[in-house]
């Protein structure tokens, strides 16, 4: 069972990262712009809806009431569920999104495979996460236990979720990266980059092949940058 317990306890708290982040957040909103499709999509844990409204998703998965109710409000429609389990058909969306999610997840493996699952062929997944390798990252390790919503949580490197995709038989990588700076130091929107090994914050886009069909082998990795 996800772990929603400071979701429901401190929704206000959620909240008030964002509005007292804003840069930080306007940062992380454009780099997942910047490799969006268009298309019919779906947020998985969308949470309050902060990535979801400004970018026109009107769907979203959430298994924490709270949450749910909060982007309802701003205009969301919210299934309950969990990434590991998506109330949703085969090959029903063009894309799926999933911002700071992935640390909250049972099973990302599983999870993937779901996504995998609900993407028509040719769709995207795209990711949004801080990078556990990255300056934010590795500060946020060392004080799990002083944040409510971290104390659970499994960070991921750039390198653990390529792999993971892959073997969950999405290809075609390309990456973003941003948040050069600690949140409290940002006083304007950060640059947007390709690639990662310097952004705490990165976006990675994988496709579901045309034909649907999943890798036979794990390979390198083909990311495109470009």
């Amino acid at each position: 069972m996800p772990n929603i317990g400071p979701f429901e306890n401190y929704p206000d708290r959620y909240e008030e990262w964002f509005e007292r982040n804003r840069f930080a957040y306007l940062s992380e909103l454009e780099a997942v712009k910047r490799l969006l499709p268009k298309g019919r999509g779906v947020e998985i844990g969308v949470g309050s809806g902060r990535f979801s409204q400004p970018l026109g998703i009107k769907l979203g998965v959430e298994p924490s009431r709270k949450m749910a109710e909060l982007a309802r409000k701003k205009g969301i429609e919210v299934v309950k569920g969990t990434a590991e389990d998506l109330p949703f058909r085969d090959g029903e969306f063009d894309f799926a999104l999933m911002v700071t999610t992935i640390c909250f997840l049972d099973d990302v493996e599983t999870a993937f495979r779901e996504v995998y699952r609900i993407l028509k062929p040719g769709g995207s997944v795209i990711i949004g996460f801080i990078d556990k390798n990255g300056p934010i990252g590795k500060l946020y390790q060392d004080r799990k236990k002083e944040n409510v919503f971290y104390m659970m949580t499994t960070f991921y490197s750039v390198g653990e979720l390529l792999s993971l995709l892959e073997k969950s038989g999405f290809k075609d990588f390309s990456l973003m990266q941003t948040i050069f700076q600690g949140p409290g130091e940002i006083d304007d929107i950060e640059p947007v980059k390709k690639g990662y090994g310097e952004g705490s914050f990165v976006v990675i886009k994988g496709l579901k092949p045309l034909d649907g069909k999943k890798l036979r082998c794990a390979g390198k990795w083909g990311v495109d940058e470009t």
